[in-house]
C-alpha cells in the first residue's frame, strides 16, 4: 500500500514528470495535447503550491500518485488527480482522496470537475460519493462535468 503525505517542493520535478505520464490517456481522449496539465511547467506547479496543498503516494521509494487540493471556508476544491499508468487500479487514487477527505475536519464539502468524455474518471468519483452538480461547455470538444461530496 502506498504512504500518503504532503508534497513539498523537492518532490515537484518527479511529480511533474507523473502528470505528465498520466495525463497523456486525457489528451487522447480528446485528442488534444496542449491540455493544461501536459504544458504545465516547473515554476507554475511552484506557483500554484502557493494557494494548493500537494498530496503524494509514494510506493517502494517511488511517487506513484498525487492530488492538489484547496482548502476553502468549510469546503475544498480537489485539483489533479494522478497515479501513474503501471499502478493504476489498485487503490493509489482511492487512498489519495480518503487522504484528502480526512486532512481537513473542517471541511463539510468537497468539489472537483473532469472532461464529460473521461468514463473511468465520472465512475471513479461517483463510486467514491461525489455526484454531479452541474455541467460546463468549454467548447465544441470540451464539457467540464463537476461533482460534489458532502462529508
Amino acid at each position: 500500500m502506498p504512504t500518503i503525505t504532503r508534497a513539498n517542493k523537492a518532490n515537484f520535478p518527479e511529480i511533474l514528470r507523473l502528470q505528465y505520464a498520466a495525463y497523456q490517456s486525457e489528451a487522447e481522449i480528446y485528442d488534444d495535447y496542449m491540455i493544461q496539465p501536459l504544458t504545465q511547467t516547473l515554476e507554475q506547479l511552484e506557483r500554484e503550491a502557493e494557494e494548493w496543498i500537494v498530496f503524494k503516494a509514494e510506493l517502494a521509494g517511488r511517487i506513484v500518485g498525487s492530488v492538489r487540493v484547496r482548502p476553502g471556508e468549510g469546503q475544498c476544491t480537489i485539483g489533479k488527480l494522478i497515479v501513474h499508468p503501471d499502478v493504476q487500479n489498485r487503490g493509489v487514487g482511492k487512498r489519495l482522496m480518503k487522504a484528502v477527505e480526512d486532512s481537513f475536519p473542517d471541511v463539510k464539502t468537497i468539489e472537483l470537475f473532469t472532461g464529460h468524455r473521461s468514463e473511468r474518471n465520472i465512475q471513479f468519483y461517483s463510486k467514491l460519493g461525489y455526484e454531479i452538480f452541474k455541467e460546463e461547455e468549454v467548447n465544441d470538444r470540451l464539457i467540464l462535468v463537476y461533482f460534489r461530496k458532502e462529508l
